[in-house]
């Protein structure tokens, strides 16, 4: 059986920082995506996720300095699942996207979904 773990988004960012470890630059950053429907009054809702997501530079993923809060972008990537325990006790599960691509969207059209 073949497994696959691949994510794709296009989206806009968040929040973002980025630094530099043991001589790499890494990013992390948030990236919203949204989907439009209406409920079933009929009124128009938006529904809007936001995705956290952590990109190393690489030949693959270049000029990290350029990604800005607002920009629209392609993210490709894998899902990335951690346990922790909370301040609080808790078992808790985050869920973050490890990228291999990172592509800034130059247009300035709004992001167009196909499902």
């Amino acid at each position: 059986m073949e497994q696959l773990n691949r994510i794709e988004l296009r989206g806009v960012i968040g929040t973002i920082k980025t630094q530099t470890v043991s001589g790499s630059k890494m990013s992390r950053f948030s990236v919203a995506t949204s989907r439009a429907y209406k409920d079933k009054e009929g009124v128009a809702q938006i529904d809007t996720t936001w995705h956290n997501v952590i990109a190393w530079e690489n030949d693959r993923i270049k000029d990290l300095d350029k990604l800005k809060q607002g920009s629209k972008v392609y993210v490709l990537g894998r899902l990335h699942t951690q346990k922790y325990v909370g301040q609080d006790g808790i078992e808790k599960t985050s869920f973050e996207v490890v990228a291999l691509r990172v592509s800034i969207i130059e247009s300035d059209e709004p992001l167009q979904y196909e499902m």
